[in-house]
């Protein structure tokens, strides 16, 4: 214990959603090493002290070579991507690290943000956060400020993903295709096909990207 304690200090600290994929691995290659030397008989603990210090240095060697050697740490721990640039959905982005809408609208409601108008850009972060830039509009001014009386709440549902209808989202706002085919006649748009992201609001109405929108 006292060795690991030793360990974590020297290495430094972080919390479980800062970790890279590289601490990752480097974590799951120390839970490794302890558990097969505590419970093999045939292992003294000086072979235990051993290679815990031979992985220690090894840690702290890469660590050290990613900060002379920038170009390795996208090898080591990934890069960061924008998702979404001046509001616009990357969906080549989101498949390049295997994220989907679903995983997407997760991780911006972690950040408050429950419709993509909101965001001008979004970031993928190497350890699977996402960092969020508002669209200026969205400022943090209440109607309380300004004197406003409270207004319905909505939530916005995403009805269409890559020229996909979700059915059962339509079904729970009470409409059908033939509303929505309408509806996107309306901003001159013919097949559902071409749409990449929909969302609805009861407050906001329509929100669409094409897929010739792509940032």
């Amino acid at each position: 214990m006292v060795g690991l304690w030793l360990i974590t200090r020297i290495l430094g600290k972080k919390e479980i959603s800062q970790l890279t994929a590289f601490d990752f691995v480097s974590s799951l290659m120390l839970s490794e090493i302890v558990g097969n030397t505590l419970y093999d008989k045939d292992i003294s603990l000086m072979e235990l002290l051993y290679a815990l210090v031979l992985w220690t240095l090894m840690a702290i060697f890469l660590e050290k070579l990613v900060q002379f050697i920038p170009g390795m740490s996208k090898y080591l721990n990934g890069r960061a991507e924008i998702i979404i640039s001046h509001g616009k959905i990357d969906f080549r982005a989101m498949k390049r690290n295997n994220l989907d809408f679903d995983q997407l609208h997760t991780l911006l409601r972690e950040q408050n943000i429950f419709t993509v108008r909101e965001v001008a850009f979004a970031v993928f972060e190497t350890n699977g956060s996402i960092s969020v830039m508002k669209n200026s509009s969205e400022e943090s001014v209440t109607r309380k400020d300004l004197g406003l009386h409270d207004k319905p709440l909505s939530l916005p549902m995403v009805i269409v993903e890559n020229g996909r209808v979700q059915r059962d989202r339509l079904a729970r706002l009470g409409r059908d295709e033939q509303w929505l085919v309408g509806e996107l006649k309306k901003q001159g748009i013919n097949r559902i096909q071409d749409i990449l992201y929909m969302e609805w609001s009861e407050n906001d109405g329509m929100y669409i990207q094409t897929k010739n929108e792509q940032s």
